[in-house]
């Protein structure tokens, strides 16, 4: 059975490629899912203030939880069997680390929709997972609310698809 790796951050754009692999299971696909989060690494503050390293490592797991929840909720109400996986540190290296650690043969990331010169000046998680991962990756682009209501306008016409 295909292991796909879903990237979440809590967002709708993540939440697209949620939509997307549920489509592909709707249409025959048999897969088992990894929800990956990736939190970004406790600050100097944070780490002076609280000072006890579990305490900060629990908390980033309950947010991390947190944010996949819309994820999970989906996931369950399509009954498609999934983990969870919640990891600190840069994004793009963490998604990879965790596509080999959970053994996925696929990855699945919503595109942040940065114009070419934006993604060249601030990087893209998405393009280094794609450019350095193991594994086919798919990046979900979000549909445009244009897009969506030319679709839903053309499904109510006669004849329509």
């Amino acid at each position: 059975m295909l292991k796909i790796l879903i990237a979440v951050d809590g967002s709708e754009l993540s939440l697209d490629g949620v939509h997307h692999v549920l489509a592909l299971v709707r249409q025959g696909l048999q897969a088992t899912v990894v929800l990956g989060h990736v939190q970004e690494p406790a600050t100097l503050y944070e780490m002076v203030t609280v000072r006890d390293p579990a305490l900060i490592a629990a908390a980033s797991l309950e947010a991390g939880q947190h944010l996949m929840a819309s994820a999970c909720a989906l996931l369950d109400a399509a009954g498609v069997p999934y983990e969870t996986d919640v990891g600190v540190g840069d994004p793009a290296h963490t998604l990879l680390e965790m596509i080999e650690r959970s053994g996925c043969d696929l990855a699945v990331l919503g595109a942040q929709g940065h114009g070419a010169l934006s993604s060249v000046l601030l990087g893209s998680v998405s393009q280094e997972v794609v450019r350095a991962s193991r594994v086919p990756v798919t990046v979900v682009k979000h549909a445009d609310p244009v897009e969506e209501e030319a679709d839903d306008l053309a499904g109510d016409e006669p004849g329509g698809a």
